[in-house]
């Protein structure tokens, strides 16, 4: 009798790099993969980016994406693209009707072409002075945030604004922060709820995360094929 063993692809969020899920384990019975980001085309939508960003996965055995923030919205379209994979959504949206009624405001109105990326990157920075992060926690951040190629943000916040995507099925799992400030709880419909947790959860919260990941992808695995 033989056991499935199949492969995890994670897909970070806007600024940060595969070392977001440094503390993400998976179960036993799984191989992880970690997607790095591709230089966008100019003009290039989500969903475009997101069918190339696929061609970095096996897809002719079944897979399961995990996202993260805007990785999470790139896992969706991923996702309905190829019908026979799962997908796990961290600190994100399943479609753009999920996403804040500003952000789709500021896509209408080309507000976000008027901030520059260097404020952008400034406030991120700044915030990290009033989170629960630790000190080495930041500083990990903050190194992420310095390493980001400001073409890429600058597309990326375009390409998230201006997105039309929405969910062909529904995730396997949707863990989000209490205190999710970008992308608010209160706008989508997530599964798990990490009561606390702000938007970069995967860092301050990952024992919690590790718990809900064991406990619904054991099930998948421990289904044998003969």
């Amino acid at each position: 009798m033989l056991f499935l063993r199949m492969n995890i692809y994670f897909i970070p969020g806007l600024g940060a790099s595969s070392r977001i899920f440094r503390n993400i384990i998976v179960p036993e019975g799984y191989t992880a993969h970690y997607i790095e980001w591709i230089q966008p085309y100019k003009n290039e939508t989500l969903q475009q980016y997101a069918y190339r960003l696929a061609e970095k996965i096996d897809i002719s055995q079944p897979f399961i994406l995990i996202g993260l923030s805007m990785g999470g919205m790139i896992a969706t379209e991923i996702a309905n693209r190829y019908p026979s994979s799962r997908y796990i959504i961290l600190s994100s949206v399943v479609s753009s009707r999920q996403l804040p009624f500003y952000f789709r405001y500021a896509g209408k109105v080309r507000l976000h072409k008027l901030v520059p990326v260097s404020v952008v990157k400034y406030a991120a920075n700044i915030k990290r002075l009033f989170t629960a992060e630790t000190s080495e926690q930041r500083d990990f951040i903050r190194k992420m945030i310095r390493e980001t190629d400001d073409r890429f943000i600058k597309w990326a916040m375009h390409a998230i604004v201006t997105w039309k995507g929405k969910a062909a099925s529904e995730p396997l799992l949707h863990i989000h922060g209490s205190r999710d400030e970008l992308l608010p709880a209160a706008f989508c419909r997530p599964t798990h709820i990490i009561q606390g947790a702000g938007h970069l959860m995967v860092v301050t919260k990952a024992a919690e995360i590790n718990a809900l990941l064991e406990e619904h992808l054991k099930k998948i695995i421990d289904r044998p094929h003969t």
